[in-house]
């Protein structure tokens, strides 16, 4: 049995290394570079989510791994995500920390599901605003996520982050610790010092390390990581029944939808950094759901495509998805050697670490080019933000795209016009024959833009002011956008002008216009299906030989009535 093209093109190759003899050195730095940054944000994700620290490295090695064998994208990097963690914490909160293996695992599904469907193309479709709102709700999130540990204070009970926030700082009041509020201050200097002093060094690391110091040197009463297991877990199947598992369906399509989501858009901006070829957005797919079948097998969570570490990995070097291997390893080192070191960082240390992270999150100015552009954008870009900070991802996604639909629609009715246009620009006449024209009450009209749902009520209140005149012209090619509404009120203008006695021609309809408007009845309210014209001389002789028929007629109505008063008044 013969494999469809569309599947076997979603299978690794060898064509995915080129030139990997002369590019393996600069593929290996890359690598142990972003793995080196990705071991903290890993530890720290795990930690927020409420999954633990380990899962979070096991998520880090394991999806890494397969998403970069199998993902579309040459230098992209994957792992746990500050924008997972979002849907994670209210999904841990409400069904537990099993549920979300399953999740995982449907979730994964769904994604292969997507790729194999030839989805991925349709992320284009994803407004700027709409984007850049979420990026700034999810950090928003983040950085509140950080409250409890950053105060020193448990976690306390709740799914909305901002309310658990509130209440962490309330119980800090009492029980705070300065300690760990000072932890997170001097990560965050830390982090924000290095990368001034030299962009290349791993901030993040750097601070970890010199807070995991401090307070072990100082003997600071500070929560720690504590214990995690020294090798990768046995892979197990999550124990959800089957009944469990439809409760489930609705978070795992949010963890799904998030995954695709993020993973494109790294993969995008990817490809705008790197010399490598672009990347394909359905194999993306297919990688990234096979990553989120096979990391919760280990014991870890959901996962994305990393913008940040991706961007690390592109800018240290790396030229395959050899650097995303290596950089998997690196981690998957740590997890058997390194673990005693790990279980003794502060967990404030992580809390700033996130902190900086969110900050950096939301880029000031993609932000302010949005909110310059246009008001409809920067309403979108603030709507987004807001649904994703009270609701979720998924409603924020969906209200921003709507919005922004609905804006773009008006803006394009808005810019849609009716209005007179010049004959001379069709024929070869001075403005005198011009005025002439006019005089005979002959007008045209050019409809420009889009006449569909959200333009057919101004056509059809501009079009209906026509007075004075006996034949109207429709122009219609550059109309570029036609719609059933449209058309109907197109042809509620014809029936509209021929009551009044005004005659209605129309020229130069593109044929699948023409196939819309016979559709719905438009053509067949003409008064004749010879008034659609392809030129604009023919039009205008037809619109002379029914304004001399008028005035025939005019001229004969009364003479009738002259006769008629002379009989009279013999």
């Amino acid at each position: 049995m013969r494999v469809p093209a569309n599947i076997t093109g979603l299978f690794p190759r060898l064509s995915d290394y080129p030139d990997i003899r002369t590019n393996w050195k600069s593929d290996l730095i890359a690598g142990v570079t972003v793995g080196v940054v990705a071991l903290p944000l890993a530890l720290a994700f795990g930690i927020t989510t409420g999954l633990g620290a380990a899962s979070g490295l096991v998520t880090a090695v394991v999806a890494g791994l397969i998403a970069g064998v199998f993902g579309g994208s040459h230098v992209q990097v994957s792992g746990p995500t500050g924008a997972m963690t979002v849907v994670l914490v209210p999904i841990v909160a409400h069904y537990g920390v099993d549920a979300v293996f399953a999740v995982s695992i449907m979730a994964g599904l769904m994604i292969v599901l997507a790729g194999v469907l030839r989805l991925g193309r349709y992320l284009e479709y994803m407004p700027w605003p709409v984007f850049e709102g979420f990026t700034v709700g999810i950090a928003i999130i983040i950085f509140l996520q950080q409250v409890p540990n950053s105060l020193g204070v448990e976690k306390p009970e709740g799914e909305r982050t901002a309310v658990v926030a509130a209440k962490a700082v309330r119980d800090a009041v009492d029980h705070g610790s300065p300690a760990a509020l000072l932890t997170v201050v001097l990560v965050a200097v830390i982090m924000v010092g290095v990368v001034r002093l030299r962009a290349g060094l791993p901030g993040s690391l750097i601070a970890v390390l010199a807070a995991t110091v401090i307070a072990e040197v100082m003997h600071l009463d500070i929560a720690r990581i504590g214990s995690l297991p020294n090798s990768l877990p046995a892979p197990s199947l999550p124990s959800t029944s089957f009944s469990e598992m439809q409760t489930l369906i609705s978070a795992a399509f949010a963890v799904a939808a998030l995954a695709a989501i993020e993973s494109l858009l790294s993969a995008k901006v990817a490809d705008g950094m790197a010399d490598a070829q672009r990347h394909n957005p359905d194999r993306e797919l297919f990688g990234q759901g096979l990553a989120n079948i096979v990391s919760p097998l280990f014991g870890g969570m959901p996962a994305t495509g990393a913008i940040a570490r991706t961007a690390v990995n592109v800018r240290s070097g790396a030229r395959t998805r050899l650097a995303s291997i290596i950089h998997a390893l690196v981690l998957l080192v740590v997890v058997y050697f390194g673990t005693g070191l790990v279980s003794r960082i502060p967990l404030a240390a992580l809390a700033g670490v996130l902190a900086v992270t969110a900050f950096r999150m939301a880029e000031r100015h993609n932000i302010m080019a949005v909110v310059r552009s246009t008001r409809s954008d920067a309403a979108v870009l603030l709507l987004t933000a807001a649904c994703t900070v009270a609701f979720d991802l998924i409603v924020a996604v969906e209200v921003g795209v709507a919005a922004a639909a609905f804006l773009a629609l008006r803006h394009v009715a808005i810019n849609s016009e009716a209005q007179t246009e010049s004959l001379s620009a069709h024929m070869e006449i001075g403005p005198e024959e011009e005025a002439k024209l006019f005089h005979e009450h002959i007008v045209v009209y050019r409809l420009d833009g889009a006449l569909f749902f959200g333009a057919a009520q101004r056509f059809l209140t501009i079009l209906t002011r026509a007075s004075n005149i006996r034949v109207v012209i429709l122009r219609m090619s550059q109309i570029q956008v036609l719609d059933a509404t449209g058309a109907k009120a197109l042809g509620e203008i014809v029936t509209e002008l021929q009551d009044r006695g005004i005659t209605v021609l129309i020229k130069g309809v593109r044929p699948q216009h023409l196939k819309i408007l016979r559709a719905v009845g438009t053509v067949g309210r003409l008064t004749h299906e010879r008034h659609l014209f392809g030129t604009m001389p023919e039009a205008i002789e037809h619109a002379r030989l029914h304004v001399r028929r008028w005035q025939e007629a005019g001229v004969a109505v009364g003479n009738a009535a002259g006769l008629t008063h002379g009989a009279a008044e013999t």
